[in-house]
């Protein structure tokens, strides 16, 4: 293993991301996975916790395709990264289920973000599934035997399952897996100031907007609410349209002379604003142009899934033969099954004797 390995990845909930994916995560990987043996999952398994119905699964066809369009619209690289399907990786299942013996139902219990997402998902009562979401997500890290994984805040909570899974496991069978560090991500609050970005929640400007859509978005986007008149001095601070000019405004001096004024009372929110969008759509201009180039190659995702699903299962294959001989269960079935098909055997040959 020359490189450290990186696992991280996207429930396919939906067919889009947005910006703030691309400053929690995608910005992230694309810098990382020159660092870092890149894995990502497309976590269907994961999505089945809160959204299980034929549909959901069906959608999930087009919505894993989708989702690997703005991986390489973005600058991932498939001949870096491993991006491949969850529900596909059959030794993630043998993991879940021995990880399963090594964390108690109190411990999984405490986790606050289990309950905001039964909550989130208008659950009544907590599936066993969800319980194990932690659990099930040890077994996606421990997989390719992860070292780092970039999470939101609300996340890291479920890494430290995964490092406490990963001792209990050294401990009681051998060294086996390495405790994996978190990398937390940033956030992005969303267009109407009130959370962070989200497709549910309606607050989100997407990576494949037409750039009259981003317009549209900027041009209502929350400002400072006690400023009614342009030449009122305004709040920068904690202002999204200027959290949005620090990150994807190139121009420094003019986001500066914008804070100067606004704070002063000097411009007002429209001009504010114009910039903004078309700062924006300077910066998703190269996506969207290499969408499109993939979107023309018609069959290049599938592919990505494709050739990255062959070789996640070729390391979790090793992972869990690793795990066996570890726990002592290769050699369990080996002088089994030896003995049993030598006694099949002497009864095979007593019989040809007696007839």
């Amino acid at each position: 293993m020359s490189k450290k390995r990186l696992l991280t990845g996207d429930r396919p909930t939906g067919s889009q991301l947005h910006l703030g994916h691309y400053v929690g995560s995608l910005a992230n990987r694309v810098r990382l996975q020159d660092e870092y043996e890149t894995y990502i999952l497309i976590a269907d398994l994961h999505m089945l916790t809160t959204k299980n119905t034929k549909e959901d699964i069906n959608a999930v066809r087009v919505n894993a395709v989708e989702l690997v369009k703005d991986y390489l619209a973005v600058g991932i690289d498939p001949a870096k990264t491993t991006i491949y399907l969850q529900s596909a990786i059959h030794a993630v299942y043998e993991m879940n289920l021995f990880f399963e013996m090594l964390v108690t139902v109190p411990r999984l219990s405490r986790l606050p973000s289990l309950k905001d997402m039964a909550r989130n998902a208008h659950l009544a009562e907590m599936p066993f599934g969800l319980l194990g979401y932690p659990v099930l997500q040890a077994a996606d890290i421990l997989m390719p035997r992860a070292h780092v994984v970039p999470v939101g805040k609300d996340n890291e909570a479920h890494v430290e399952i995964t490092r406490e899974i990963a001792r209990r496991f050294n401990y009681l069978y051998g060294e086996v897996f390495p405790e994996p560090a978190s990398i937390i991500e940033p956030t992005l609050i969303g267009i109407d100031g009130k959370a962070k970005m989200s497709k549910s929640l309606n607050n989100a400007i997407f990576l494949n907007d037409d750039p009259k859509t981003v317009e549209k978005k900027v041009h209502s986007m929350y400002t400072d609410p006690n400023r009614i008149h342009a030449n009122i001095p305004g709040r920068v601070e904690g202002n999204p349209v200027f959290i949005y000019h620090d990150i994807f405004n190139p121009n420094k001096e003019e986001v500066e002379d914008l804070k100067a004024r606004y704070r002063a009372g000097k411009v007002g929110d429209v001009e504010v604003k114009q910039k903004l969008a078309r700062a924006l759509n300077n910066f998703l201009d190269p996506i969207r142009e290499r969408r499109a180039q993939v979107e023309a190659d018609k069959g290049l995702a599938e592919q990505v899934i494709y050739e990255g699903t062959v070789k996640a299962n070729k390391v979790a294959e090793e992972t869990l033969l690793a795990m066996k001989k570890a726990m002592g269960l290769t050699g369990l079935w080996n002088k089994i099954s030896r003995k049993g098909r030598d006694r099949l055997k002497r009864l095979e040959q007593a019989g040809e004797n007696g007839s």
